[in-house]
């Protein structure tokens, strides 16, 4: 069936059905667009299936619910809100931005949210796709996904047999959103042959899972990482069961029957409960996490990208100069922390005997630096940027394109103690400040300073997006990342190329293999 008449700009036909959706900032937009069935009732913990369509015309200018998740008033205090009410489990719809809904065949950015596995929407303002429509002539797609309880939960085999073994049903529905856009995206404008998964955080993990599973193989011409958290050990089936066990037990519920039967809001509730149980000092929390279950996931994400089909996709792969500082310098108890403690704390990683001489070596790093910068420091060496700089190293020596960069502007929020802390670079990667007014953690930016970084920042995601070199007139040349420059873009008040960026990191954590 062809799209309406072109002066609708409005309306576009759908193998599904008919959409309605609005003009935003010269764009079109279509928002709630469903892209698989609702995972409700018995559909709980299976994976996403084929949504059955609609007749009539859907109205697509309101943005449908989140997923379900904790949310308290006004937000933490980094970003403020992160969630977006109204949630409900009937989620897995995404929004779509296009400068026309015509045969132009432009590229495409699918946008996948993080939010540490268990916050986070789609249709958050801040990841509005109408920046990207606008100014690079992409057609923009962000998805909402199951997280939290409801999409990390491993419930061990299932009994019901066929794709219902397994776990990683966040998984599931991101595939679906892939398929969808293979199938449906030309009819916004879009190219389904030049697609673009680009994520931060959790979603960063999420792009690199399915870079490297076996049905995205031809969907994926392009990957951007944002802050991986790729120092995270996933677990096996064995040990995400016994974290299951202790939901169950938190939850009231003697096993996964049970559980389909409880209203979401207290399944919610009891990851609340895990969230208290799996916290280590020192350690960044993480109560829900993918699982390595052989069946929708193989093996670690960051190791898919070096294998297959996969290690030929274009990679933009970065981080912030203090990604840790964003769940610890806010926070009295580690501020407080003792040398002792982080010694303590360090000789978990690189045992006793060195574990003094590392702390010095942080230490001299970052002069005048307290326990908790070291800390600090090390957390976001061991999470984020020397798994990311391994994962660079590798595909630079099998001949892979990739393009590293480090985020270095720090805010002077809270007296500056945030640093260029974890999630900083979004606003200025999507360049739409206006969007991000809600978010303590930009406060006392100077306008100058921080509308130059964004546009350098934005013009280059719209440059890799659409050729797979994030170069473009307005940007010192960036290299390649390889291993005899190792040059890495250092996004600040000034941007700079520079060669072996984190150098210091990545010795101090050498020899240490990709997970």
């Amino acid at each position: 069936m062809p799209n309406p008449p072109a002066q609708d700009r409005t309306v576009v036909d759908l193998p599904a059905g008919r959409l309605r959706g609005a003009i935003d900032g010269g764009v079109t937009v279509f928002r709630a667009v469903p892209y698989a069935a609702p995972p409700v009732g018995d559909l709980r913990w299976r994976p996403a299936r084929p949504h059955a369509g609609w007749s009539g015309t859907r109205d697509a200018t309101t943005d449908g619910p989140s997923a379900p998740q904790m949310y308290v008033e006004g937000g933490d205090p980094v970003l403020g809100g992160h969630g977006s009410p109204p949630f409900d489990e009937d989620c897995l719809t995404l929004d779509v931005w296009t400068p026309a809904a015509d045969d132009a065949r432009r590229p495409v950015l699918v946008w996948i949210h993080g939010g540490g596995f268990v916050s986070g929407s789609g249709s958050l303002p801040g990841y509005s796709g109408r920046t990207f429509a606008r100014d690079g002539d992409l057609v923009v797609v962000s998805i909402n996904y199951r997280i939290g309880p409801l999409g990390y939960l491993y419930p061990g085999e299932s009994g019901d047999g066929g794709d219902d073994e397994g776990g990683n049903f966040w998984l599931t529905d991101q595939l679906a959103a892939l398929r969808w856009v293979k199938e449906n995206i030309a009819f916004f404008g879009g190219d389904p042959d030049c697609v673009t998964v680009a994520g931060q955080s959790g979603g960063a993990v999420s792009t690199a899972a399915l870079a490297g599973h076996p049905q995205t193989e031809g969907l994926i011409r392009r990957v951007i990482l944002q802050s991986p958290p790729f120092g995270l050990e996933l677990p096996g089936p064995a040990a995400y069961l016994e974290r299951t066990a202790a939901y169950l037990e938190l939850a009231g519920a003697k096993d996964l029957a049970e559980l389909r039967t409880l209203p979401w809001p207290q399944l919610i509730a009891a990851g609340g409960g895990l969230f208290a149980q799996t916290v280590r000092w020192g350690y960044w929390p993480t109560p829900f996490l993918p699982v390595i279950d052989e069946v929708t996931l193989a093996g670690h994400p960051a190791r898919a990208l070096l294998t297959g089909a996969a290690a030929g996709i274009d990679v933009l792969i970065g981080w912030t100069r203090e990604e840790a500082n964003f769940g610890f310098a806010l926070d009295e108890g580690y501020a407080a922390a003792t040398r002792e403690q982080v010694v303590d704390r360090i000789a978990e990683t690189f045992g006793a005997e060195a574990a003094q001489g590392v702390y010095a070596a942080y230490e001299r790093a970052r002069p005048g630096a307290r326990p908790a910068d070291v800390l600090m420091d090390l957390v976001t060496d061991e999470l984020f940027r020397v798994p990311a700089l391994r994962l660079a190293e590798a595909r630079a020596a099998a001949g892979s394109p990739v393009w590293a960069y480090q985020f270095d502007l720090p805010t002077p929020a809270y007296e500056g103690r945030l640093g260029a802390a974890h999630c900083l670079e979004l606003p200025f990667v999507f360049d739409n400040f206006d969007q991000w007014s809600h978010a303590p953690f930009l406060a006392g930016l100077a306008p100058a300073v921080r509308d130059g970084l964004a546009y350098a920042m934005h013009r280059a995601w719209i440059a890799f997006v659409r050729s797979g070199d994030p170069n473009h007139p307005d940007l010192p040349r960036w290299r390649p990342y390889d291993t005899d420059t190792r040059t890495t873009m250092r996004f600040d008040s000034v941007v700079t190329a520079l060669d072996d960026l984190a150098g210091a990191s990545r010795l101090l954590h050498t020899p240490a293999p990709l997970i």
